[in-house]
């Protein structure tokens, strides 16, 4: 974002209008998804522990669905994409996210999907990664990499975070200010 889009944010969050991204904003960004999400998260704590008991093992594809997305504009190195490969306990609500995505202003964000499951770790980790379940999607990489701090350089659209959150998913770029193209059905 610049500091035009910033600064509009931060009026939006009720705070001090000044371009900066700091711990006041941080924290009104995060307090506004919380916000958003059901007042009984119906996803698991982030521990191993609790992610096994709710997901199952990470590379258990017997447990993943082909969800339709025919029809939702979704993209993949510009090629159409019929299904996405995810957890069956997350693709009805995944489902309605992304037609909420294809109904928003900000629908060209589904062009460029780049990955949902995946057996492997997290990055630059051994703990096997929310992708591993199926329960995490990564979208605009190429924009808002690992890397890349959420709202200074990375540009995902504070909408999208929403969307995501009012069905309790965390958005990584707002929750730990990178990997602003990761999103994850997990507390």
């Amino acid at each position: 974002m610049n500091i035009t889009e910033i600064i509009a944010l931060q009026k939006r969050l009720k705070v001090e209008p000044d371009g900066f991204w700091g711990p006041k904003s941080i924290a009104a960004a995060q307090a506004h998804l919380r916000a958003l999400m059901p007042k009984k998260n119906p996803w698991p704590k982030s521990s191993q522990a609790d992610l096994q008991a709710f997901y199952g093992s990470p590379g258990d594809e017997s447990k993943l669905v082909n969800l339709d997305v025919s029809g939702l504009g979704i993209c993949y190195d510009n090629r159409p994409v019929k299904t996405i490969r995810c957890h069956r306990r997350v693709s009805e609500s995944l489902e309605r996210i992304l037609i909420a995505l294809n109904a928003s202003p900000h629908k060209a964000i589904l062009r460029r999907f780049d990955g949902c499951y995946a057996n492997r770790p997290m990055r630059n980790g051994r703990l096997p990664s929310l992708h591993a379940r199926g329960a995490a999607i990564d979208f605009d990489a190429e924009s808002n990499g690992l890397n890349t701090p959420w709202p200074v350089r990375a540009t995902m659209p504070f909408e999208v975070m929403e969307i995501f959150a009012s069905e309790g998913w965390l958005p990584a770029g707002a929750f730990w200010h990178r990997d602003a193209m990761h999103f994850q059905s997990s507390q």
